[in-house]
């Protein structure tokens, strides 16, 4: 982001700004973890609370915890989570993909996760955030220092695409969904193209007719490319429309 003249407060920004149009027009909202203070966790609650009507009543906003996410929080943590998260539906994943109540967490032995579990425990977690959710937004993302297979966006974007979930890539913001949108031929490749991180050929396969979401070849290359959400959200709300209402619509670009 640095190199494109952004910081991180453009893409809080950004993600502020595409939650909330996506709650205006009836959607639920997911997002996989990310407990730090000033997070997007945070973001999103902070988000909620002042789109309801003070107590975050009227909008469903599930935030998924990974194994080992939660595993090594003690029980008076979860407790000071789940009260803190109190207007969104906390989701605690165990290590095969299934839920955990706070209950039956708060009777098991918090510990440090043993290095292999991270990466299963994060698979199994997006694995079960795909089969729950009906379109995906992909923004920014690191590629580098992440805990995964792979880094997480990339990851997560292979499972919708895997599934022939609709995705929305937002590349103008950098970080692994510009890749990702490279990979798929959606935007040029510039002086910041990183090599490739582990996951990236899998991707390889794939191209901007399976995104499955509503949009042109020349709506998803705007999309892709621009870093102004005026121009990003109509498109994503576009998608979203047309794959509400058109029913014979087989979810690949549209020709035009």
């Amino acid at each position: 982001m640095p190199v494109l003249g952004m910081s991180d407060q453009h893409l809080q920004d950004a993600m502020y700004e595409i939650a909330t149009h996506l709650l205006a027009n009836g959607a639920d909202l997911a997002y996989g973890g990310d407990l730090r203070p000033g997070g997007f966790t945070e973001l999103l609650f902070e988000l909620l609370y002042r789109y309801g009507d003070g107590t975050g009543g009227g909008c469903n906003v599930t935030n998924y915890l990974a194994w080992p996410v939660h595993i090594g929080m003690a029980a008076n943590d979860i407790d000071e989570t789940v009260s803190w998260l109190r207007h969104i539906r906390l989701r605690l994943v165990g290590r095969d993909g299934g839920d955990i109540s706070v209950r039956k967490r708060q009777r098991m032995t918090s510990r440090q996760p043993d290095e292999w579990e991270w990466p299963e425990g994060l698979t199994a977690m997006r694995r079960t955030m795909c089969s729950e959710t009906d379109a995906r937004v992909a923004l920014g993302g690191r590629v580098q220092d992440y805990s995964g297979r792979m880094p997480g966006v990339a990851e997560e974007v292979l499972l919708s695409l895997e599934s022939r979930r609709p995705v929305f890539l937002l590349g103008g913001f950098g970080g692994c969904t510009r890749d990702i949108a490279e990979t798929l031929g959606l935007v040029d490749r510039w002086a910041g193209s990183r090599p490739a991180w582990p996951g990236r050929g899998e991707l390889e396969r794939y191209g901007a007719e399976d995104l499955w979401n509503g949009l042109s070849l020349e709506e998803n290359r705007a999309l892709a490319g621009s870093p102004h959400m005026g121009q990003a959200v109509p498109l994503i709300l576009r998608g979203i429309c047309r794959l509400r209402t058109d029913k014979h619509h087989k979810g690949r670009y549209r020709k035009e």
